[in-house]
């Protein structure tokens, strides 16, 4: 499964890059189609509105169909909308490009997750999870240096088609590679389990919320970091380059640190549930320190900043979804996931159009960097205290209550 897990990666970074070039390309075509900060804030969060309510019936599809194919078709669509995207020239065509993208881009997590709780321990999946979310990273740190870099010298329509053509050359491996349907029948037996049954969880809510507070941030920065480098710090957009992709390169390294440092204490005894959450905690409070000292700072300590914001970031997503991995089983976490995703998803539609209402009201970065912080340390909580501990839900007691709840309702004597 190593050559899957390497596509998987190398499919994370594309669609991150996917997702994130429009914010890469936001002062130009702020510029070239006279828009304003709401309008490009809408722009921003449009691709969130099919992604976020796609979710439910993503996950839903990945647990009854064969995940090689339904992964397959959903990232020929976020590639096929990201070429079509450079040959576009009204702010309608655009909204509709981009909440077509979303809807490709929904299979992705459930997916992501599906295959990872099917071929890999406990033990293991710290890593796998870093990998998947090192590629999550590598996607905005490439596309805003590469990105920045390519579209200030080539334009960027051109930058879009060139994208969009090169994701689609990652299907023939995929097709090649990826096995069918190779999940072995789980013993806690989903039959009769659905999302009724996950939303009974109180685990379920805290993940929610905790994958909110990590859309929120991680969308934040996805979307507004590079506009915040060129028109609130002045940056070049060579400059700017360079120390966003800080940012995301910094994620990249804490995600497959962290996720060795746990997988590694797990293994030598120590419990999931002590492990995943702790770094979790740290992950979320860390970035909420770093995000209100980042409007504060100047010069070398701002750059370090960025750093921090990085690290952080990386320490906050590596296990995220190494908890519904762990809580719903093989048989159920498509559905979990598409749970979790659709609630963290609202956060991430919300993000970018409330930082332009934001900057357009107040003309200032402060409240945009305030909210995310005060965000994350909410996600703290969450993930630590409304979260259970990380062991298998025992689905089979929700397979009894559909029998019991008939037995009931046709009993002919009425007792």
């Amino acid at each position: 499964m190593n050559r899957v897990l390497f596509l998987l990666m190398l499919s994370v970074l594309i669609n991150y890059i996917d997702r994130s070039n429009l914010s890469i390309a936001a002062p130009l075509i702020k510029d070239e189609l006279g828009l304003s900060a709401w309008q490009l804030g809408k722009l921003l969060s449009a691709f969130f509105w099919t992604y976020a309510l796609m979710q439910i019936p993503a996950g839903w599809l990945v647990d009854r169909l064969d995940v090689k194919w339904v992964f397959a078709a959903g990232l020929f669509i976020w590639s096929a909308a990201t070429a079509v995207t450079g040959a576009l020239h009204g702010f309608a065509a655009l909204l509709i490009v981009r909440v077509i993208l979303g809807l490709g881009e929904s299979v992705a997590f459930p997916s992501y997750s599906k295959i990872l709780c099917g071929h890999f321990r406990e033990s293991r999946r710290g890593f796998a999870n870093a990998m998947i979310m090192t590629g999550l990273a590598l996607g905005p740190a490439l596309g805003i240096l590469v990105g920045g870099v390519a579209v200030a010298r080539f334009g960027w329509r051109s930058f879009f088609v060139v994208l969009g053509l090169a994701g689609l050359l990652w299907l023939a491996p995929w097709v090649s590679w990826m096995p069918t349907r190779t999940v072995p029948f789980s013993h806690r037996s989903s039959s009769g389990a659905g999302y009724l049954s996950i939303l009974r969880q109180r685990s379920a809510w805290g993940t929610c919320i905790g994958q909110s507070s990590i859309n929120y941030f991680l969308y934040f920065l996805v979307t507004w970091l590079p506009f915040y480098l060129v028109r609130e710090r002045h940056l070049t957009m060579n400059a700017m380059a360079r120390e966003g992709a800080l940012v995301f390169l910094m994620s990249a390294i804490s995600s497959v640190v962290t996720g060795r440092l746990g997988d590694r204490w797990i293994r030598a005894g120590a419990s999931p549930t002590a492990v995943r959450k702790g770094w979790m905690a740290f992950g979320h409070v860390g970035i909420g320190l770093a995000l209100m000292f980042i409007t504060l700072t100047k010069g070398s300590l701002f750059v370090v900043m960025l750093g921090l914001v990085g690290a952080f970031l990386g320490i906050s997503i590596c296990n995220s979804w190494a908890f519904p991995q762990s809580l719903a089983g093989p048989h159920m976490v498509g559905r979990w996931v598409g749970v979790q995703n659709f609630a963290g998803n609202l956060a991430g539609a919300v993000a970018p159009a409330l930082t332009g209402f934001l900057l357009d009201r107040t003309g200032s970065f402060y409240w945009p960097f305030f909210i995310p912080a005060a965000v994350a340390w909410i996600g703290a909580l969450a993930w630590y205290f409304v979260v259970g501990p990380l062991e298998e839900v025992d689905w089979r007691k929700y397979s009894r209550m559909v029998p019991v709840i008939l037995t009931q309702v046709h009993d002919p004597s009425g007792t």
